[in-house]
């Protein structure tokens, strides 16, 4: 009974190691804008941006994703070190890949301002879910 016991955890031991480490959702850095990005259906992907929220301005997606094929999860924003006033940093945007086909993400930068504005900048990315 004891060898099965010993057996049995070294066989979970084992099990375990061979998962490893969750996996962290791939990144795109803002020059992958233009380019094609390939991501598989029920995956996460990340879009890291350059960002300073502490001027007032701001990243916003332009425009409706198509749903059907992606849907926005959150975004994250992380200052740079050391913090400082007026320093910037870089915002992650979560996508889910749900469905296989093509989508556009636009994201728009856009200045502070109470009136609709145009942004200052815009970048583009094609996702194709397979």
């Amino acid at each position: 009974m004891k060898k099965i016991s010993t057996l049995l955890i070294a066989v979970a031991l084992a099990l375990a190691a061979c998962k490893g480490p969750a996996s962290e959702a791939p990144a795109f850095p803002i020059s992958d804008a233009g380019k094609t990005i390939e991501v598989a259906a029920g995956n996460e992907f990340k879009i890291v941006i350059e960002s300073n929220p502490s001027t007032g301005y701001h990243w916003d997606l332009i425009g409706e994703l198509d749903e059907n094929i992606l849907q926005f999860v959150s975004t994250e924003y992380r200052a740079d070190e050391p913090v400082l006033p007026g320093s910037g940093g870089r915002e992650a945007w979560t996508f889910q890949a749900v469905a296989p086909g093509e989508a556009t993400i636009v994201l728009g930068y856009y200045p502070p301002s109470n009136d609709t504005v145009e942004p200052a900048q815009t970048v583009t990315f094609t996702i194709v879910v397979k």
